[in-house]
């Protein structure tokens, strides 16, 4: 079972992940390999390595079009994406992925300049899943237990749009995933 899902992953994102992610120049491979690169490089838990990999997938699990937010929709990629995982994974993957489009409004409300360092794509997908944060979102962000853990998922999320990095291929993470998932 354990294997299966994972290879299931893996075979994800080698047939869908070839897509663009967004509007910008990296695929959704290479976005998620770039968000587990830097989770690695900063000494994330398996568990948030996996996270990080895995935070998009609901883009891959919907069939709406790459440009969905060119076009005024919002994929809720999120929820998406928390609720496949749910079912194989632990808390501490499946959290920051369903908290990681709100750790951005987040991050924009109690960092000034924060926006500003978010892409073209994802300033128009921010408006799209909700805007900036008010303060009473921010409270109740801030009383999930992984609110942190999202936050960090955010950056690496943010950084993980660089065309020229290398990273190592999706199957590197087999064992990292498979150590993330439900007993």
């Amino acid at each position: 079972m354990k294997k299966d899902i994972v290879a299931f992953i893996i075979e994800l994102f080698n047939t869908k992940g070839g897509n663009l992610y967004g509007g910008e120049a990296v695929t959704q491979l290479e976005h998620g390999l770039q968000a587990a690169h830097f989770a690695i490089q900063d000494n994330g838990s398996n568990a948030l390595i996996t996270a990080a990999l895995l935070h998009d997938i609901g883009h891959l699990l919907h069939d709406l079009p790459d440009d969905a937010t060119d076009k005024g929709i919002d994929d809720v990629h999120e929820a998406l994406g928390a609720q496949f995982l749910e079912k194989y994974f632990i808390n501490e993957v499946v959290e920051p992925v369903k908290l990681h489009v709100n750790a951005k409004r987040y991050l924009c409300l109690i960092e000034a300049g924060y926006y500003s360092t978010l892409s073209p794509t994802s300033q128009a997908s921010l408006i799209l899943q909700g805007g900036i944060m008010t303060s009473k979102d921010k409270e109740l962000f801030e009383k999930n237990e992984f609110y942190l853990e999202a936050t960090k998922l955010r950056r690496w999320d943010d950084l993980a749009k660089d065309p020229t990095l290398i990273t190592k291929p999706i199957e590197f993470y087999f064992d990292i995933i498979k150590s993330a998932l439900k007993n």
